[in-house]
């Protein structure tokens, strides 16, 4: 470290507190404090004191100090990618205080997700807040800065999706469900919910993303919403907002249900990839359409079929999806066994007060529709007693199909081969990763306190733009996870029906733990905490009389140096 006095054509010399460091055969030097301002006397004191920190003689803690250390590394590489994709411009053209607050807000979600109080408290626990100049900023602050962010959505949206989707490209779409804590907000209502919380509200809300997994746009429904009947607001979305007559919509076959198919082909121009369910896929086979032959030689086979006119249907096999499957219906069935011999052991015992026959048939329901099997079992219930007999029948016709799924598309050839309509369906995991991001430790959406009708929307929108920036830095840092760095090239060239399987790079960097240069490989999770250690250090320096006080960060590690050059920023650094 040392001072650097530069000269300046019209006014007077910049002094500047720098340090080098060698990377590779270059020497490389970063900026850590504009001196220009400060007394001749004490930078002259400065000097002094660099000077015998060079030649090793003590400095004196009279002299120098270290008054707070404050985590920054996460703060400074979360910041850098936000300024590389442009996502401050995104929230808005123009730099505001609302601009900071939100960007803030959704630096701190992926930082240490939390309630707008506690994002309060804890940003002042890393550089974040005065890096972006809101330390004053109240929750009061907060709440305004996301009725802002709630006025700008479908502006940020449409710039998402001129950046992200164009005529033709493959759109993903998916919905899944967050349960609400209190009883406030008008979208809050008890439906479907996918967290397993009883006795929640939810609220329901659908992503879009592009083929690669970034996230366009979300919108949100009260509770009660059924899947399908959010697909027309997509479909509108996509022609009206983001202007697209031509894209491929893929969606699952809960949400693309035949009623929303034909509502989709009043639009010749926009095509769609489905898959059939388990009850269509029996008829076909009935009428001997699916066959086990079809395998024969691949493990795909491209059919027609009358009940599905003007649509391509692709029958995949994947022998170890049908022993999974076989292995979880000998595990329902038995389970559901060992319930019903209880229900029909108790109905012997009770002689004295019977159980009526409709109280048997409640017990049984139970039982029969919490594991879904009532289809593999043929019931009696009759004089106060219960018999039954698994239906050999439907569980062999269930079995012959164990494996076999079918791809439905309006695509035709020239645009889409079979083998690229499966692994267009397949790709609906990278939404669903989206997903886990945004409900798991890492986004944290849920629990959702909101109570207005307006700022649950915005919140699980910010998710989404936390989300964005998490994407660009996990696409950046792969060689510093455990994620495979051949994985988007594997996708657009592997057999797309068999089992995925990991590189030989992955697989080695899994077994060693290390990268190739013998760094350690994170999760994206302690990666960010890695980052944190690198701290900005508040340095008192004491020359004379003269008492002046400068940040300062600490050198990173080659662990934090490699992450800070895959997203292409130089680490600031000094003592």
């Amino acid at each position: 470290m040392y001072i650097d006095v530069v000269p300046n054509r019209k006014s007077r010399p910049a002094i500047l507190l720098r340090a080098s460091r060698r990377v590779g055969s270059r020497t490389v030097k970063a900026t850590l404090a504009n001196l220009t301002d400060w007394p001749p006397d004490v930078v002259a004191g400065l000097r002094r004191l660099l000077e015998r920190r060079r030649r090793g003689e003590p400095i004196g803690e009279e002299a120098f100090a270290i008054e707070r250390s404050i985590p920054h590394g996460h703060v400074q590489a979360a910041l850098a990618m936000a300024k590389k994709i442009g996502l401050d411009a995104l929230i808005a053209s123009k730099p505001s205080r609302q601009r900071d607050l939100v960007l803030a807000m959704a630096i701190e979600r992926l930082i240490d997700p939390g309630s707008k109080l506690a994002t309060t408290r804890l940003w002042h626990t890393t550089t974040l807040a005065r890096e972006l100049g809101v330390e004053e900023a109240t929750v009061d602050d907060l709440y305004a800065a996301m009725d802002w962010l709630s006025a700008r959505q479908e502006r940020i949206e449409r710039k998402l999706a001129q950046r992200h989707l164009s005529e033709g490209a493959l759109v993903l779409y998916d919905v899944t469900s967050s349960y609400y804590e209190g009883r406030h907000c008008p979208l809050a209502r008890f439906g479907h919910s996918r967290d397993g919380k009883k006795g929640r509200p939810i609220i329901v809300y659908g992503l879009l993303s592009d083929g690669e997994g970034r996230p366009v746009a979300v919108e949100t429904y009260p509770g009660d919403t059924g899947d399908p009947t959010t697909v027309p607001d997509a479909v509108e979305r996509l022609r009206r907002d983001f202007g697209l007559e031509r894209v491929v919509l893929v969606g699952d076959r809960g949400m693309l249900t035949q009623t929303q198919i034909d509502r989709l082909k009043e639009y010749p121009q926009l095509g769609w990839i489905s898959a059939l369910r388990s009850g269509a896929i029996r008829a076909l086979a009935r009428q001997g359409a699916v066959q086990m032959t079809l395998f024969d030689k691949q493990n795909l086979a491209e059919i027609a079929s009358p009940d599905f006119p003007g649509e391509r249907l692709v029958v995949c096999y994947n022998p170890q999806l049908g022993e999974e499957r076989a292995r979880k219906r000998r595990e329902l069935i038995e389970a559901t066994r060992r319930d019903l011999d209880k229900i029909a052991a108790e109905a012997r015992r009770r002689t004295k007060t019977p159980l009526s026959n409709e109280q048997i048939a409640l017990k049984v329901g139970r039982v029969i529709h919490r594991r879904k099997m009532a289809k593999h079992f043929v019931l009696r219930i009759d004089a106060h007693r219960l018999d039954y007999e698994i239906n050999e029948a439907a569980v062999a016709e269930e079995q012959a199909l164990d494996g076999i799924y079918v791809i439905r598309t309006s695509e035709s050839a020239e645009h889409l081969s079979a083998p690229q309509a499966v692994r267009a369906y397949k790709s609906l995991a990278q939404v669903e990763r989206a997903f886990r991001t945004m409900k798991t430790v890492e986004l944290e959406v849920r629990p959702i306190f909101h109570r207005t009708e307006r700022r649950v929307p915005t919140h699980i929108f910010l998710c989404m733009l936390a989300y964005y920036l998490e994407w660009h830095l996990r696409k950046a840092w792969k060689p510093l996870l455990f994620d495979d760095e051949d994985l988007d090239e594997d996708r657009r060239t592997r057999d797309p029906v068999a089992p995925a399987r990991p590189s030989d790079g992955a697989r080695r960097k899994k077994a060693a733990r290390q990268t190739e240069d013998g760094l350690p490989v994170h999760s994206f999770r302690s990666l960010l905490a890695e980052l944190g250690t690198l701290c900005k250090n508040r340095c008192r320096i004491q020359t004379g009389k003269t008492e002046t006080r400068i940040d300062l960060a600490t050198e990173p590690t080659d662990l934090q140096a490699r992450a800070f050059h895959l997203i292409e920023v130089c680490p600031v650094h000094g003592i």
